[in-house]
């Protein structure tokens, strides 16, 4: 029966569980690949930016060039035009920077015809031939052509964060005779470099908050989740173990309703030739008396025949319990009644019951009777579980909802396998016993509206712990 529950409670939950948990993986993975898509689309689109803008330079530094530089210098040396002459290269470079100056560009190198750099922001380079490479070459065919140069390692590389980025771009140099745009035949070839390297660190860093971000929310909604999930299945289980209860109180009251009818009738069958068996043989003692009076055949007859009475007495309470006349009542009286009635056998026997009440306790609405019963029952059963005698403790405490009784023996406990089997009608341990004495306790505790159960103690021996209502019974009785 233990394990119903949680197949009740696993299964509902399985498939939200698996959905649950599935979309948001998805949705996470989903968010990264959108994630690198969009970091790709924005680096193209800042690609495509800074060409335009090394485009734009070129045609604003091939002008300035021309009409500063290339016109006055040619007209001066007739055409010669020599870069080595320091007096012509202080005024490229006067004319280069001023035309760039507040542009973000690295490096601008001007090559001549002959693939030989004829100016450079890097001196160094000045005068170096044969270092353009194919950008040079597709220049001199009139393509404007950019590449882009990232450098480190190979994580760096792959998570799109390279430490150095630049973007270098070819542009053929014409000559402009209408100074409005660029035309006629090449005259260089100019080389310019930005770097591209803090603008990528930042579209990373973008990335990385992004990520980070979308984590944060998935891990939020995963708490919120799986918080819904473990409410629900607590939900589900508390309904389950409740429609296992009542399923079980069905069953049970289907069996005490056949019981019931079947108590009734043999009852009838059998109370009444006993009674009959039990007044004759009380008559046939009075008479072999005379006779004989040492005969106790008569004596047993009747014995036998009172305990017959009580097994049907008990067979009936169990099976057409009767429902409680709730009036005033206090526990602990109906105890004091219980203890006067044994304190003869407890004597004789070396039995001490040992009473701890945590006063003051509340007065009930309860059915003494009843309560007197199963008490009695309860302290009947302690003390056929110390055959030599010992100590029953019985403590009380109670607040504003319940009355806990407690009754503590000192004998060997119940074995595992028969404290599950302890309220199944008809089950006992005992030689003379009928199984019946528990389930009709059970039955006169639970029409109260409370509660019994049977403990192993730690210390030895056995605990039953039966709880009562006080404000349930309490609205009950004034209803």
């Amino acid at each position: 029966m233990d394990n119903k529950p949680a197949e009740e409670r696993i299964k509902p939950f399985r498939l939200v569980k698996y959905f649950t948990f599935t979309g948001l993986i998805v949705i996470f993975l989903v968010t990264i690949i959108l994630t690198v898509l969009n970091t790709h689309w924005v680096k193209s689109m800042q690609r495509q930016k800074s060409e335009d803008y090394a485009r734009s330079l070129i045609e604003n530094l091939n002008n300035q060039i021309f009409v500063q530089v290339i016109v006055p210098i040619g007209l001066m040396f007739e055409g010669n035009i020599q870069f080595s002459n320091p007096d012509v290269f202080a005024r490229m470079d006067k004319v280069v920077r001023n035309t760039l100056h507040s542009f973000e560009v690295e490096t601008l190198n001007f090559y001549s015809t002959d693939n030989t750099i004829l100016y450079s922001f890097d001196p160094e380079l000045v005068g170096r031939k044969n270092f353009g490479g194919t950008g040079f070459q597709q220049a001199l065919q009139g393509k404007i052509t950019s590449k882009l140069v990232q450098r480190g390692n190979i994580f760096e590389i792959s998570f799109g964060s390279p430490k150095f980025v630049r973007l270098i771009t070819y542009a053929p140099l014409r000559w402009e005779p209408q100074f409005t745009r660029i035309s006629g035949p090449y005259i260089g070839v100019i080389e310019i470099v930005q770097d591209l390297s803090v603008d990528y660190q930042d579209i990373f860093q973008t990335q990385i908050l992004v990520v980070i971000t979308c984590t944060l929310i998935m891990g939020a909604l995963l708490v919120v989740l799986v918080f819904v999930v473990k409410r629900g299945e607590g939900i589900i289980q508390k309904r389950a173990m409740e429609r296992l209860r009542l399923k079980e109180r069905l069953n049970r009251a289907e069996r005490l309703s056949s019981l019931g009818e079947m108590a009734a009738g043999i009852s009838h069958e059998i109370r009444n030739p006993l009674g009959i068996i039990r007044s004759s043989a009380e008559l046939l003692k009075k008479k072999v008396t005379k006779f004989d009076p040492s005969n106790t055949l008569p004596d047993i007859i009747v014995e036998e025949a009172n305990r017959l009475n009580n097994i049907i007495t008990d067979f009936i309470n169990f099976a057409k319990p009767r429902s409680p006349v709730l009036v005033p009542c206090r526990i602990e009286e109906v105890i004091d009644k219980n203890i006067t009635f044994l304190a003869t056998q407890m004597n004789e026997n070396g039995y001490e019951i040992k009473q701890n009440y945590k006063t003051p306790l509340p007065e009930i609405q309860a059915d003494g009777t009843m309560l007197y019963q199963s008490f009695l029952n309860i302290l009947i059963n302690a003390m056929q579980a110390m055959p030599g005698g010992g100590t029953i403790e019985i403590n009380i405490r109670a607040n504003h909802k319940v009355v806990v009784i407690d009754f503590e023996d000192q004998g060997q406990g119940i074995a595992n396998d028969v404290i599950e089997k302890i309220w199944d009608p008809f089950f006992t341990t005992k030689e003379m016993g009928t199984g019946l004495g528990l389930g009709v306790v059970k039955n006169l505790i639970e029409s109260h509206g409370g509660s019994i159960q049977i403990l192993n103690r730690s210390q030895g021996g056995a605990c039953v712990t039966v709880e009562l209502p006080v404000e349930q019974l309490q609205s009950r009785a004034d209803s």
